[in-house]
């Protein structure tokens, strides 16, 4: 399928998520990059809005919704709503036994809290998929167009997603997000396991091209104590008689 639903609500008490708790594991922070000030931006915006603020914008965001797939603001201030991610996956990832999205463009639409973080919902996304790479191999970013201009942001795992559609609007041509995969250089995608296993693997390859250069210089050895030994037997050498 193309699309699909899904809800870190539904069928699962571990899929819903509080001020006060949270099922998924947080990644350690870092400070921002310089790609991500304008998120940093809309983080402080964050922070400012009251209570009567949100409640302001989540009413004008009902207003211009189209595909009723609106906001609801609770009495302590959270709300929930939906985004849809588009899966941008470059290849086919590990599983346990359901397919993947590939980069067929999937889109995903994923009901939230305002207190769910970007690591998250992606975490949400991979156990919904399956997936059991390390989430630490993936990112969310944030598309944005604006004017003729369109670019991505990868947005930390601290931000919160339903908080940018929010400000953005209900309208994926304004703000879309995207889950791609890391492009990493560096060994820090990997969790401590895959580390360890990669370990493993470059010592038994050691091993073997010691063993293979051992029995190589083994070989020449044989060869040259062979050639010798013919060179030294009586009547090997040649006679040379002097008139």
């Amino acid at each position: 399928m193309s699309s699909g639903y899904s809800s870190l609500e539904e069928d699962a008490e571990d899929f819903f998520f509080t001020a006060r708790t949270s099922f998924f594991r947080r990644a350690p922070q870092g400070k921002p990059r310089a790609g991500q000030q304008d998120v940093e931006k809309d983080k402080e915006t964050h922070n400012y809005l009251s209570k009567e603020e949100i409640k302001e914008k989540v009413h004008k965001y009902n207003l211009a919704v189209t595909d009723k797939l609106k906001m609801t603001l609770n009495s302590n201030g959270i709300y929930t709503g939906f985004i849809k991610v588009q899966m941008e996956l470059c290849k086919p990832s590990q599983t346990s036994g359901k397919l993947a999205p590939s980069s067929n463009g999937c889109m995903n639409t994923l009901h939230i809290s305002s207190t769910n973080t970007v690591g998250e919902v992606i975490e949400a996304l991979l156990k919904k998929f399956l997936v059991t790479e390390s989430p630490t191999k993936f990112a969310l970013y944030k598309r944005c167009h604006r004017e003729d201009q369109v670019y991505a942001c990868k947005l930390s795992d601290r931000e919160h997603p339903l908080f940018l559609r929010l400000v953005a609007g209900p309208r994926t041509d304004t703000l879309s997000f995207v889950l791609r995969e890391h492009e990493f250089g560096e060994w820090e995608a990997f969790s401590l396991p895959e580390l360890q296993n990669f370990l493993r693997i470059l010592d038994k390859e050691e091993d073997e091209q010691l063993q293979n250069l051992k029995e190589r210089y083994a070989a020449y050895r044989h060869k040259l104590e062979e050639a010798l030994s013919e060179a030294w037997k009586p009547g090997s050498q040649e006679t040379i008689h002097v008139n």
